[in-house]
């Protein structure tokens, strides 16, 4: 691995089913699975799953399009279903859904124009994220001794 392809997030426990993940650069991001009885508002890790998909090809598409016009209504959804089978716990049946408006105009125009393209773009070779999934990625577990 070289330090341009190199990416990481550190997850350190802040309580009981509660967790703050750190990036490199000093972001973080509170997140959890268990509620203390209280209305508990923290993503849980597939909700992240679902935002980090979502959040990656809404980022392809819109410098694709926004440079020919600013949306007036842009959002991804990102929907599936948690199940638990033979393979264990997992999401099936992932779906991302585009809402996108643009104002009347030339430039507008363009951007409607290009926007299925962006997205399958996006879908087919861009979206980190989303690739990582499609094509089935292993992931390794290490564990370290304090």
């Amino acid at each position: 691995m070289s330090e341009d392809s190199l990416r990481s997030v550190v997850v350190g426990r802040t309580g009981t089913g509660h967790f703050v993940a750190t990036n490199t650069r000093g972001g973080t991001i509170r997140f959890g699975t268990a509620s203390d009885g209280g209305p508990n508002t923290d993503f849980t890790p597939v909700e992240l799953l679902l935002a980090a998909i979502g959040g990656c090809t809404a980022a392809d598409v819109d410098v694709a399009t926004s440079r020919h016009a600013e949306p007036d209504e842009f959002s991804v959804t990102v929907t599936g279903d948690k199940i638990s089978d033979e393979l264990g716990n997992r999401m099936t049946d992932l779906v991302v859904t585009f809402r996108v408006a643009f104002p009347d105009g030339e430039g507008a125009e363009r951007a409607r124009a290009i926007l299925p393209r962006a997205v399958g773009a996006s879908h087919d070779r861009l979206c980190t994220v989303s690739r990582t999934i499609e094509t089935g990625t292993p992931v390794t577990t290490a564990i370290e001794h304090a």
